[in-house]
C-alpha cells in the first residue's frame, strides 16, 4: 500500500514530532539506542559536527562544560555509547542517558528527569540540516546536555526542575516553568571571571548561535531574574533575542530550593514580555541594537 502525502511529510520526523503516527514504544518511551546500527555516514555526520563545534567552542564555552566534555567518553568518531556514557555520568553525579525516539510527552520528560534519566534521542540529523534542525536529536542532546550533568550543580537542578515541571503541570502553570528551563538549560550564559561563557545545551551545539550569543551586538544579555524569565516569551524558530546571565551555577541550585506556589500565584496576573524586551528595572550587561530581528531598527 502506498502511503498518503501526509505520512511522507512525517516520514523524517521523530517521537511526538511524528504527530498521529507517534505511538508510545514503551510507557516511558524509552527504546534500546541501537548503537551497532547506525551507519557510516551516521557516524560522518557527528564527526562534522563534532569537529567544528569543538574548534569553535574554545573560549567560548564554561569551564564546568569543557570539563565535562573531558571526562566523557566522547570523540569525533564515533556517535557516543549511551551505556559507557551513563556508566561515567552514574559514578560522577548518579544520571544516566536513556535513549527514546525523539520528542516525548511532558509528563515523561518531567518523569526521567525526577529520576536523574536523561532521555536522548538516539537518531542523528541528516548532512542538509547540520546548520537547523527543529527537533533535538542525539548531536543536540549528547553533545550539548551530557557534559553540563557531571556538574553537580546541574545535575541537581535539572532533577529538581523535572520534581517542579510535574507540579507546574497539575497547577497548570507549565508554560511559565518552561522558560526557565529554555532560558538556563538550553539557551543560558554564565558571567566567569574570564568573560561571559555559554552553558546552555541549545547554544553549545549550535555552531551560528554559539557566535551570535557571544558577539553579535543584536542580542540583549540581561542579569537573570527568575520571575522576568518566567514573564518572557522566548524564540523557538530563530537565535533569541535576549539572553539572562549567571554569576554563578550555585544560583540555579538555589532556584530548586523555591517555593514557586506564591510565585505562581503572582504569575496569575500581571504583564508577559516579549522576547526583546528591555525593563527599566532589568540589569543589562549589553543592550542589544536588534539589528538581527529587527533590521528596519538600524540607522
Amino acid at each position: 500500500m502506498n502511503p498518503d502525502s501526509s505520512t511522507v511529510e512525517r516520514s523524517d520526523k521523530h517521537g511526538l514530532a511524528a504527530g498521529a503516527a507517534a505511538a508510545a514504544p514503551s510507557p516511558d518511551w524509552t527504546i534500546p539506542q541501537g548503537w551497532e546500527q547506525y551507519t557510516a555516514d551516521e557516524h560522518a555526520v557527528w564527526k562534522t559536527l563534532f569537529e567544528r563545534q569543538t574548534r569553535l567552542l574554545p573560549g567560548r564555552a564554561c569551564d564546568a562544560f569543557v570539563e565535562g566534555m573531558r571526562a566523557l567518553p566522547i570523540g569525533a568518531d564515533e556517535i557516543p555509547d549511551f551505556r559507557r556514557l551513563s556508566d561515567v555520568l552514574m559514578k560522577r553525579t548518579g544520571w544516566q542517558v536513556v535513549a527514546v525516539p525523539g520528542l516525548v510527552p511532558d509528563e515523561v520528560f518531567f518523569e526521567h528527569l525526577a529520576h536523574r534519566r536523561f532521555p536522548a534521542g538516539n537518531f542523528i540529523r541528516k548532512p542538509h540540516q547540520l546548520d537547523y534542525l527543529e527537533e533535538p536529536d542525539v548531536f543536540h542532546d549528547v553533545f550539548g546536555h551530557v557534559p553540563m550533568l557531571m556538574n553537580p550543580v546541574i545535575a541537581d537542578f535539572i532533577q529538581a526542575y523535572g520534581e517542579g515541571g510535574l507540579r507546574a503541570q497539575r497547577l497548570g502553570r507549565l508554560p511559565q516553568l518552561a522558560r526557565v528551563y529554555w532560558y538556563t538549560v538550553e539557551f543560558g550564559l554564565l558571567r566567569q571571571r574570564d568573560g561571559l561563557r555559554i552553558y546552555g545545551a541549545g547554544i553549545a551545539s549550535s555552531y551560528t548561535e554559539s557566535r551570535f550569543c557571544l558577539e553579535s551586538d543584536s542580542p540583549n544579555r540581561i542579569r537573570f531574574d527568575l520571575e522576568r524569565v518566567m514573564r518572557t516569551r522566548y524564540r523557538i524558530d530563530d537565535f533569541q533575542e535576549t539572553y539572562f546571565v549567571l554569576d554563578d551555577l550555585e544560583e540555579l541550585l538555589a532556584l530548586s530550593r523555591i517555593d514557586f506556589g506564591p510565585l505562581y500565584e503572582r504569575l496569575g496576573s500581571g504583564p508577559e514580555y516579549d522576547p526583546g524586551d528591555v525593563l527599566p528595572q532589568d540589569e543589562v550587561i549589553h543592550r542589544g541594537s536588534g539589528s538581527y530581528h529587527h533590521p528596519q531598527q538600524e540607522g
